[in-house]
């Protein structure tokens, strides 16, 4: 599923996103290599006001 302009990727469906178990951060992506409060493709979207790039599901 490639992301439109109307909606941004799932991360819960990204081979990238994972749990780091960690509160204060708990949502990590590989791609990307941050770690993060909110799902990576909202901070992506935040700082860029582009959809991820990177989204790729998993298999």
């Amino acid at each position: 599923m490639a992301a439109n302009q109307d909606t941004r990727p799932n991360c819960m469906e990204c081979f990238h996103f994972y749990i780091t178990h960690e509160p204060a951060h708990p949502y990590g992506c590989r791609a990307i290599g941050f770690k993060s409060s909110q799902y990576p493709a909202v901070v992506v979207y935040k700082n860029s006001g582009i959809h991820c790039q990177l989204y790729r599901p998993k298999r």
